[in-house]
C-alpha cells in the first residue's frame, strides 16, 4: 500500500525501479537496525552483570526477626509435644527453618493490644512475677535453640497504676526496667533493645529518662525509637529531625525504628534518617499490600511479597533489620488480623501447623548472613526485567551471600557473576523457593577465573552462598481437627496464675487460681483497675470454641464475690475488637448477670448498640456460687440460670460462633465448664 502511494498513476518505469531499490535498502538498513537492536537488548537481558566486590561500602547487616505481641503466641504454648517443639525449631533453631536472629516481645499490661491481652509482670508497684503469660518461656525457647539471637522489648499499654493513667512517667520507666532486670536475674537472658510505645506519639523527654534510668541501673539495653505508624503525630521519621537540635535525644536514642515503611508503594525513609547516624529498622513489618490479606499460606501471595520486602527495605529504605508480626499466628481466626505469623499453629487440641512460605522465605536471609555482615551496595540492585538482589560479605572477608528475588519477573534472566575484591571464589552454592520448588539446594558452581553464569526463572527467590551448613525440617505433621466437642473444663489440672488451656483473655486476665466457697481449683479474673489502653477496651472477657458451632449450649459456674457483673457468651461471630473500638462486648449473644441480681440478655453487634432481648431480676446471695447457661437451636435462644429458664427468645442476628466467659473491671471466679450439644 505504501508503494503504491509512492509511485502514483503516472510514475515513469525508470523513477519506479530507482524508488524500488532506494525503498528495498532503507528496509533492509532497518532490518539491520532492528536486528542489531533486538541483539543489544537481548544481550543487555542476558548477560546482565553484577559484581560481587569484598571493597564495597556498605552498611551492616543487623538481621531479621520477628514480634510476638497482641496475644499472637497465645496457643502455642497449649501444643503438645512434640508439635511444640517442632514448631519452636522451624522458627528459631539455625539451619533448620526461618532460624529468626532477632525476637522481640510485649511488655504485657492485662490490657488488649490486638488479638488478646498479656499479661503484666507488675500489677502493683510492688508485684514482680516474671512467669506470667508466655513471653518469657518462649524468649527462653528461643534463646535454648539459637544463643546469638538478640532480643527486643516493647510496651503496648500499661497496668493502671502506672503514672495514675498516664503512659509517659516515672512510673513507666521502672516497668520497663523491672522486666528487663526480670528476664536478666530470673532467666539469664539479656535484652537487647527496648521501645518506647507501640504506634504513639513519643515523648522526648521519657525517651531521655528511658535511657537515663538504663544507664543508672548498668542496664547494657538501648534505646528504639521510636515504632511509630505512618501518618501519625509528627510522623514516623520525625525524631530523625528533633534530635539533629536536641543533644540529649540524640545520646538517648540508639536506633530509629518504624513500622510498616512501605507506603503506596514507596518506602518512606527520609533524608534526615539516612544521615542521623543512627541504625535504621524496620521495627514492625508485613508483606501486606494496600489492606489485603497479610499472609499466605501460597507462595504467591505472603512468600511472594515477603521476598521483595527484605530486599527493597534495604536498597530504598537503608534498613539494616526487619521484624515481622508476627513469628506465629497462634490466636483464632476470628480475631483482629488473621494468619499475620511466618507460621500458621492455633489448634493445639489437633497439633496441627502450617509451615508456610514465609518461613522459608525469610530462610533465603537468615540461614545465609548473620547479624554483624555487611551489606555490599555496589553489589546490590535491580535486574533487568523485574527483580532485586542484595549482596553480604562475613566479618571474615571472605564468604560472601547473595539473596535474588524475580517475584514480579515474567521471563528468565541471564547473569553474570564476577567475584572481586578478596571475596572467595570458592564453590558457590544455589538455592531456590518458588510454586515448585520449596527452600531445595538446586546447583553448585565452581567459578571460573572468578567468574560464572546463571538463569534465573521469574516468580523465584534465590540464594548464593560460598557458605555451608543451611537445612530444611521436615517434621512429620498430625491430621487437622476441629475444636473438640462436648469440652469441659474444671480447671482442676491447670497452672494457678496461668491461663487454662484454649481460653484465650481478650482484655483482663483469667487465672486458674484456688477456689473461694468452695474446695480445688477455679478461673478467675482478676484485674479490677482498668490499664492504659494502646487501642479499644472492651469488657474482659476470655474465648474459645470453633466458629462453625452453631446448636449448643455453654455453661458454668460463676461467684460474684463483690459489685459488677459476670457474663457468658455464644454465637461468637466475631472478635475483632478494632471494628468498633467503642464495644464492651463481642458480636454474639451475651447473658449478663449482676451482683444485685439484675440479667440482660444481649444481641451485641460491631458498630451497632447492643439490643435487649429479655431482662429481669433475680434473688442472688452474695458470695454464693451460681450456674448459668446459653442454649441455641436454630433462632431460639434459652438463657438459664441455677436450672431455671429466665428467658426463651427468637433471633437470628447470630447463626453460629465460639463462646466466652466474661465480666465487668470486676472479680469474679468460674468452674465446671462446659459446652455441649
Amino acid at each position: 500500500m505504501g508503494t503504491n502511494r509512492v509511485m502514483g498513476p503516472f510514475m515513469s518505469i525508470h523513477h519506479y525501479w530507482a524508488v524500488r531499490l532506494s525503498t528495498v535498502s532503507l528496509m533492509l538498513w532497518l532490518f539491520v537496525g532492528v536486528v542489531l537492536a533486538f541483539s543489544a537488548t537481548l544481550c543487555r537481558a542476558q548477560d546482565k552483570i553484577i559484581i560481587i566486590d569484598g571493597r564495597s561500602p556498605g552498611r551492616t547487616f543487623e538481621g531479621l526477626g520477628a514480634l510476638s505481641a497482641g496475644a499472637s503466641s497465645r496457643l502455642l504454648v497449649d501444643y503438645p509435644e512434640p508439635q511444640r517443639s517442632q514448631i519452636l525449631d522451624y522458627l528459631f533453631k539455625p539451619g533448620y527453618g526461618a532460624a529468626l536472629q532477632h525476637l522481640k516481645v510485649e511488655v504485657g499490661a492485662d490490657v488488649n493490644s490486638t488479638d488478646g491481652s498479656e499479661p503484666s509482670h507488675m500489677r502493683t508497684r510492688n508485684d514482680h512475677d516474671y512467669t506470667r503469660g508466655y513471653e518469657w518461656w518462649l524468649m527462653v525457647e528461643a534463646h535454648k535453640r539459637n544463643p546469638d539471637i538478640i532480643l527486643d522489648i516493647l510496651p503496648w499499654g500499661a497496668p493502671g497504676w502506672v503514672g495514675n493513667g498516664k503512659f509517659y512517667s516515672r512510673d513507666t520507666v521502672e516497668y520497663m526496667a523491672d522486666f528487663i532486670k526480670g528476664a536478666r536475674d530470673k532467666y539469664g537472658l539479656t535484652i537487647s533493645y527496648a521501645g518506647v510505645w507501640n504506634e504513639k506519639v513519643y515523648d522526648a523527654e521519657y525517651v531521655k529518662e528511658l535511657h537515663r534510668a538504663l544507664q543508672e541501673r548498668r542496664l547494657s539495653t538501648k534505646v528504639v525509637c521510636c515504632d511509630e505508624y505512618i501518618g501519625e503525630g509528627k510522623g514516623q521519621w520525625a525524631i530523625a529531625d528533633e534530635i539533629k537540635v536536641d543533644p540529649a535525644l540524640n545520646a538517648a536514642a540508639d536506633v530509629i525504628g518504624v513500622h510498616y515503611p512501605l507506603d503506596n508503594g514507596e518506602i518512606t525513609t527520609t533524608d534526615s534518617a539516612r544521615r542521623s547516624g543512627k541504625p535504621l529498622w524496620s521495627s514492625e513489618d508485613q508483606p501486606n499490600s494496600g489492606g489485603g490479606p497479610i499472609l499466605s499460606r501460597a507462595w504467591p501471595i505472603g512468600g511472594r511479597i515477603l521476598a521483595t520486602v527484605y530486599n527493597r527495605n534495604y536498597l530504598e529504605g537503608a534498613m539494616t533489620k526487619t521484624e515481622i508480626w508476627s513469628p506465629i499466628t497462634s490466636y483464632y481466626d476470628i480475631l483482629a488480623a488473621p494468619n499475620s505469623g511466618l507460621m500458621y499453629a492455633n489448634t493445639p487440641w489437633s497439633g496441627y501447623y502450617d509451615v508456610q512460605s514465609a518461613i522459608w522465605v525469610t530462610a533465603h536471609t537468615t540461614q545465609f548472613a548473620q547479624p554483624g555482615w555487611q551489606y555490599l551496595d555496589l553489589s546490590s540492585g535491580y535486574l533487568p526485567e523485574k527483580g532485586t538482589y542484595v549482596a553480604f560479605k562475613s566479618p571474615n572477608r571472605k564468604d560472601w551471600s547473595l539473596v535474588l528475588e524475580s517475584v514480579d519477573a515474567k521471563q528468565p534472566q541471564q547473569v553474570r557473576f564476577t567475584i572481586t575484591g578478596g571475596l572467595s571464589a570458592d564453590i558457590v552454592h544455589i538455592w531456590e523457593t518458588n510454586n515448585s520448588k520449596t527452600f531445595e539446594h538446586i546447583a553448585e558452581v565452581k567459578p571460573k577465573d572468578g567468574a560464572f553464569t546463571l538463569t534465573f526463572e521469574p516468580d523465584s527467590i534465590y540464594s548464593l552462598t560460598t557458605t555451608t551448613g543451611q537445612g530444611k525440617g521436615n517434621a512429620q505433621l498430625p491430621a487437622q481437627k476441629p475444636f473438640p466437642m462436648p469440652y469441659a473444663d474444671d480447671f482442676e489440672s491447670g497452672q494457678p496464675g496461668h491461663a487454662p488451656r484454649y481460653l484465650s483473655d481478650q482484655d483482663g486476665a483469667f487465672e486458674v487460681q484456688p477456689c473461694v466457697g468452695r474446695s480445688g481449683r477455679c478461673l478467675g479474673q482478676v484485674i479490677t483497675e482498668r490499664p492504659i489502653p494502646w487501642g479499644p477496651l472492651p469488657d474482659p472477657f476470655t474465648i474459645a470454641g470453633d466458629v462453625l458451632w452453631t446448636d449448643y449450649e455453654v455453661a458454668a459456674d460463676f461467684m460474684l464475690n463483690n459489685s459488677g457483673a459476670a457474663t457468658v457468651m455464644g454465637r461468637i461471630d466475631s472478635s475483632d475488637v478494632f471494628q468498633d473500638g467503642d464495644a464492651i462486648y463481642p458480636s454474639a449473644y451475651v447473658l449478663s448477670v449482676q451482683s444485685d441480681g439484675g440479667w440482660n440478655l444481649l444481641s451485641a453487634t460491631y458498630k451497632k448498640p447492643p439490643i435487649s432481648l429479655a431482662s429481669g431480676s433475680v434473688s442472688l446471695s452474695p458470695g454464693k456460687w451460681h450456674r448459668f447457661a446459653l442454649a441455641f437451636h436454630g433462632r431460639q435462644i434459652t438463657a438459664a440460670l441455677d436450672g431455671v429458664q429466665l428467658a426463651k427468645v427468637s433471633d437470628s442476628s447470630h447463626a453460629h460462633g465460639m463462646f466466652a466467659l466474661g465480666t465487668g473491671w470486676n472479680k469474679v471466679q468460674f468452674d465446671d465448664l462446659a459446652v455441649t450439644r
